[in-house]
């Protein structure tokens, strides 16, 4: 059971719940208006309300930060599925690059980053104004906040606003990704000395310590000489740029600050590459910074990263099922060609009783002895398999009177079909066959196609939406494949592939499988890296910046045709241009 929050219980008693409820401010009403708006005088209100952000839905839920970082990749596509998620088109807009400044995930995006500077600002402001023990501390962690929210908003859309939070009369500055991204690094570093370590100051990786700083900045300085030429028609970023500050370039950085972290002794790769992902992760070895997520009927966390590929009669209760949405695209599916045998690929779950679940047509029952945790009357708790899933499903089917069949005591397994065709089998293809090739829209009787990602463990606790997982944001595995990358751009391909090769072999197979390791690469190249990125780190909410720094954000793909430059971030909000503060980004007008 989770027991790690931001503050303990008693402090959390402290601040009002009703302003951890409403603080949630629109920018035009902190930031753009004439003054800063109403401020929070309780400094630990003010930060957990700043670390809320985060989650809430911020960097939880697939339609956030999320739709723009993964389904304008090859990683994620989210079609049309017949009389399923059309939405005025604000999904295929996504993949198929044909977004405007009024897509609602634009907006709402913009809205929830933004809102994180205002919350972190108005944290800042309020310890700085209060004197209190940890004062030093939580200025330190606001001011990082604020860095985290403004990097990833100008990552996004190429500015974020800015106003000085002790200063009411300050104007509102624009700041821009080229000539911000030094400033940003620089002010993260001041704010090393100030950060605590994971695990002293009643810190873990749900807070941002100082390891969170060495991550955060080791990312930044990677795509660095992206912000600063994004618009390099041939992706020709100078990687090798000196540094903001220290010594040598921008992959020296990367380099520095990801062996503090590898060499600290304060984390450690799994062996079981989805325990990062599971409902227990709140211990997890490898997790430097994530989002602490729990069923508390507070927040309740966010089950979307699992629920959103999960087809609607695949059940782990019989109170629990998915949403058939998104699926990956056959392009990274292919990349996995010759590694399916990776511990990071698949991952079959077994029972107690040394059952598994084959998923293959053999299986004819799974013990009940799995209990859904708080469930009242119990409910028998069905595990599907992790990982990439394709080809036809099997599992529990539900009957009339609400519960899953069973024969006898045993969970019966099933040949599965899509609820809203009902004559389709649940197939999950590797391949995407769409009418119009440029338009991501299924017949009602194709919505079973795309392989799913099952990389998040599905909560079923709480209901289809409520989570106990913890979401990483830095965690070990990526920490390993930046130094590779940084490493790589530097000339180092030997130990390049030494750490890539660590990340492989430290993965085991499951029992099934005699815990076989993951195998070595014996050779390296550019596609090779970049395969390598997608193994570790899919789904994460990385790969649009890995797939610009790789000059492939820009080439066609399943139902996008190639595109130009300056879609490589996306339009400022129209509501927001017509305030005639900001300017629209290029291409956009």
């Amino acid at each position: 059971m989770k027991t790690k929050t931001f503050l303990s219980i008693k402090i959390l008693a402290i601040f009002s719940f009703a302003f951890l409820l409403n603080s949630c401010t629109d920018l035009d009403e902190v930031l753009l208006d004439e003054k800063s708006g109403n401020t929070v005088s309780d400094p630990a209100g003010s930060l957990a309300a700043a670390y809320d952000r985060l989650g809430d839905g911020t960097f939880t839920d697939h339609g956030a930060v999320f739709a723009m970082q993964e389904y304008t990749t090859d990683e994620a596509i989210l079609p049309t599925r017949g009389s399923d998620w059309g939405d005025g088109g604000k999904w295929r807009d996504m993949h198929e690059f044909t977004w405007s400044s009024n897509n609602a995930i634009i907006v709402s995006n913009w809205d929830l980053l933004t809102n994180g500077i205002t919350r972190s600002l108005t944290a800042i402001k309020s310890a700085s104004e209060t004197d209190f023990p940890e004062k030093k501390l939580f200025l330190a962690e606001s001011k990082a906040l604020l860095a985290f929210y403004t990097y990833t908003t100008l990552d996004l859309y190429g500015q974020a606003p800015y106003r000085d939070p002790l200063n009411p009369s300050a104007p509102l500055q624009i700041l821009k990704a080229d000539t911000q991204i030094d400033q940003l690094i620089k002010d993260v570093e001041a704010l090393l000395p100030d950060l605590a370590d994971i695990g002293t100051q009643r810190t873990h990786h749900g807070r941002f310590t100082k390891q969170a700083g060495y991550a955060f900045l080791a990312n930044m300085y990677l795509n660095r000489a992206v912000f600063k030429d994004r618009f390099n028609t041939a992706s020709n970023f100078n990687f090798n740029e000196p540094a903001v500050s220290g010594n040598g370039t921008d992959m020296d950085r990367v380099i520095y600050y990801t062996s503090l972290l590898i060499d600290s002794g304060k984390f450690s790769l799994e062996s079981d590459f989805f325990k990062n992902f599971a409902r227990d992760n709140n211990d997890g070895k490898e997790l430097i910074f994530a989002i602490s997520q729990k069923i508390d009927y507070i927040r309740n966390g966010s089950n979307s990263f699992a629920y959103v590929c999960m087809e609607r009669n695949q059940r782990t209760s019989a109170a629990n099922r998915g949403t058939n949405a998104a699926c990956t695209t056959p392009e990274f599916y292919a990349t996995w060609d010759g590694n399916h045998d990776d511990p990071r690929f698949e991952q079959h779950y077994q029972y107690a009783d040394g059952t598994w679940f084959m998923n293959d047509g053999t299986d004819v029952s799974v013990p009940a002895t799995d209990i859904v945790p708080k469930s009242s009357p119990s409910l028998p708790w069905f595990h599907f398999n992790r990982g990439i899933q394709a080809g036809l499903q099997y599992g529990p089917i539900l009957l009339p009177s609400g519960s899953l069949e069973m024969t006898g005591n045993r969970i019966k397994v099933s040949p599965l079909y899509m609820e809203k065709s009902t004559t389709t089998r649940m197939n999950f293809t590797t391949t995407l066959t769409f009418s119009d090739p440029t338009k991501s829209v299924f017949a009602q009787n194709e919505i079973n196609q795309g392989a799913r990602i099952f990389k998040y463990e599905f909560d079923p606790e709480g209901g289809n939406g409520n989570s106990n997982v913890d979401i990483p944001l830095f965690r070990l595995g990526g920490i390993y494949i930046m130094r590779a990358e940084a490493l790589f751009r530097k000339g180092s391909v030997g130990p390049a592939m030494d750490d890539l090769n660590k990340l492989r072999t430290s993965r085991k197979r499951e029992a099934l499988f005699a815990n076989a390791p993951g195998k070595a690469l014996t050779s390296l190249d550019a596609q090779q890296l970049y395969k390598e990125l997608g193994f570790e780190l899919y789904w994460e909410l990385q790969r649009r910046p890995q797939s610009i720094r790789f000059g492939k954000f820009d080439l066609a793909g399943t139902a996008k045709a190639a595109s130009l430059p300056f879609r490589r971030i996306f339009p400022i909000p129209q509501t927001v241009i017509d305030q005639k503060v900001f300017s629209q980004n290029q291409g956009y007008n």
